[in-house]
């Protein structure tokens, strides 16, 4: 059900990514296909609730990474033509919780309008993943380089709509971030603590059919998974939910599923 539609309020003001943020304004419908089915539960569901609390930046960086280092899993090399891009992934913790930084995207923009997404974007010649998705950061929501500090990167994912590799850096900041939306290119900036991800009711999975598109494993051809997250009135999907997947399943200790890379 798509959330109630409250005023909104400019996005051009200082702010703090909190739930005190501006609230939502009205989302266009997800473009879903023609043919979709429900999947399956979340890849957390196992674990008792108890376990997918508590979720500290220590918890984190166990498995993520360290400073100068890279997260378990190493970026996909860019296929051709693809175009590469990167994200910053901050988190930060507040209440023993790790929560992290999402915008919504601007109906200014070219693609992905009105989309969650993490602060990021396609590489300028010469830039590589870590300094792009600083410069993107500072340039969308104003966020200081100075005030992350790198930690790791998860697996680089293809956006297909967009015709680009993602790579998603990790990165941690000492406190909660006071951010100033660039108009231009988000709406919205807000911050969910991963445990509220992985809450029950939160996540859930569809399966999408569409022609000419690689099935997951044993699955018709063309039919592949979509993510979602339901959380401060905002529908979280496609390469900012798979990242976030991952995210959480390595926190937690649970298999990443193996449909992660869209084919």
């Amino acid at each position: 059900m798509p959330p109630p539609a409250p005023t909104p309020t400019s996005p051009t003001s200082p702010t703090s990514a909190s739930a005190a943020n501006p609230p939502p304004a009205p989302r266009r419908p997800l473009p879903r296909p023609p043919h979709s089915r429900p999947g399956g539960p979340a890849p957390w569901a196992v674990l008792p609730p108890d376990e997918r609390r508590g979720i500290t930046l220590d918890r984190v960086l166990a498995v993520v990474g360290h400073p100068g280092t890279i997260g378990p899993t190493p970026p996909t090399p860019t296929p051709a033509p693809a175009r590469p891009a990167a994200v910053l992934v901050p988190l930060f913790e507040e209440g023993g919780e790790t929560r992290v930084v999402l915008t919504v995207r601007s109906d200014q923009l070219h693609s992905h309008t009105g989309e969650v997404a993490f602060p990021g974007g396609r590489l300028d010649a010469g830039e590589g993943v870590v300094e792009g998705a600083l410069r993107e950061a500072f340039e969308e929501v104003g966020l200081d380089p100075g005030l992350a500090t790198v930690v790791g990167q998860l697996t680089a994912l293809p956006t297909v709509s967009s015709d680009t590799v993602m790579t998603p850096v990790v990165a941690t900041l000492a406190d909660r971030p006071s951010l100033t939306p660039n108009p231009g290119e988000v709406d919205r900036v807000f911050d969910v603590a991963l445990a509220d991800l992985v809450a029950d009711g939160i996540f859930h999975e569809e399966w999408w059919s569409v022609p000419d598109r690689v099935a997951g494993d044993g699955f018709p051809v063309g039919e592949f998974p979509v993510w979602f997250f339901a959380v401060a009135g905002e529908t979280v999907w496609g390469a900012t939910a798979r990242t976030l997947v991952e995210l959480v399943c390595l926190v937690l200790g649970v298999d990443v599923p193996t449909t992660l890379h869209p084919r």
